[in-house]
């Protein structure tokens, strides 16, 4: 069946960097998009990022130009650098799988991910 897992959270003071991993198996990416989403205590899970089979990406506008999205091994496992980092970043960040969309890949709504991996929590100190 399809697992992604999660690694690579952790502390860090505001304006350091971490990067995300999520290794995907038991999927065959032909067309598929893959997302990164987070969600603080308290609040709304939101999508943060995501890239489709042809490598083409799009993020939140809370994370452009500090957050790259990445893949490799047809989409098998998923990158997320973060740069920059702020306070307001803190949260549980998990990755995510949806298979022949229709149409072009977005993180909403979210209910279009039907593959999620268990989280990796992400601090952010001032």
């Amino acid at each position: 069946q399809v697992q992604l897992v999660e690694s690579g959270g952790g502390s860090v003071q505001a304006g350091g960097s971490l990067r995300l991993s999520c290794a995907g198996s038991g999927y065959i990416c032909r067309s598929c998009c893959l997302a990164w989403f987070r969600q603080a205590p308290g609040k709304e899970r939101e999508g943060v990022a995501v890239i489709s089979t042809d490598g083409s990406a799009s993020y939140a506008d809370s994370v452009k130009g500090r957050f790259t999205i990445s893949g490799d091994n047809a989409n098998k496992n998923l990158y997320l650098q973060m740069n920059n980092l702020k306070p307001e970043d803190t949260a549980m960040y998990y990755c995510a799988a949806e298979f022949w969309p229709r149409g072009r890949c977005d993180t909403r709504p979210t209910s279009r991910f039907v593959y999620w991996g268990q989280g990796a929590q992400v601090t952010v100190s001032s």
